[in-house]
């Protein structure tokens, strides 16, 4: 009996370009992980050869940081945010010189990485470990100019901008952790049965440890993870358009 020939991986016939790479690396990352992104994934995938990939890219490291930087560029491209009416509704709109088109920024940054749960981690090493990055500073720029148009005092801008930076990856992060931890319940687990186990922890603490954390338990956690965040950005646009008084 002849033995039965093994199929040969098909390869591609037309040339690879670095923007394809970097499109299959975030496919990869989006279905498997970080952990899921190798080289020989990427390969297959691509129908060729680790040495064509290497051609463009150095390694995992400069892999995952094209892919963090295309994740944020599209984030932050016009019109991606997909927030008309958002910014309406909490009373401001999405022009310049009004926190509208910052809300814009803000949740198109905000539905990226809840829309990829490997970029919160991604983003948190860029800024920590490389400050003057394309993805920092693109970032930074895309924040600053919403600063810079609520005519913010020069003297603050850095601190500014900052605050809001930090705000936005951070509230990002914690929603992309909370879904993750929500799934991590059960298939038929949503968002609302984890802050409903995270609420009923809350109520076991100590009455006179944590008055306010038992309080807050016994309200209820609920509440729209958006809304919450465009009220948090328009907390600390208040504090940095305030005027000091006259001396």
């Amino acid at each position: 009996m002849t033995p039965p020939t093994r199929k040969k991986p098909e390869r591609r016939t037309s040339p690879l370009s670095r923007e394809q790479i970097v499109d299959a690396a975030v496919d990869l990352l989006d279905t498997s992980g970080e952990g899921g992104l190798t080289f020989r994934a990427l390969s297959e995938r691509l129908a060729t050869g680790p040495g064509a990939i290497y051609w463009h890219v150095a390694g995992k490291t400069e892999l995952l940081a094209a892919a963090t930087d295309h994740a944020v560029t599209v984030a932050l491209a016009p019109g991606r945010a997909g927030t008309t009416g958002t910014a309406g509704t909490a009373g401001t709109a999405g022009t310049t010189g009004t926190p509208g088109r910052l809300h814009d920024v803000g949740l198109g940054l905000f539905d990226a990485v809840e829309r990829h749960p490997w970029l919160a981690p991604q983003l948190t090493a860029q800024l920590s470990h490389h400050p003057a990055s394309p993805v920092t500073t693109r970032l930074f720029e895309a924040i600053g100019r919403e600063v810079y148009a609520l005519d913010v005092p020069a003297s603050r801008w850095f601190t500014a901008t900052s605050a809001l930076m930090h705000y936005i990856l951070g509230a990002a992060g914690q929603n992309a952790a909370n879904l993750v931890r929500a799934r991590d319940l059960g298939p038929e687990a949503d968002r609302g049965v984890y802050l409903d186990t995270v609420a009923e922890a809350w109520k076991q603490l100590s009455p006179e440890d944590y008055p306010f954390t038992r309080a807050l338990a016994d309200q209820g956690l609920a509440h729209d993870d958006r809304a919450q965040f465009v009220a948090g950005v328009d907390l600390i646009v208040a504090g940095i358009t305030t005027r000091p008084p006259a001396a």
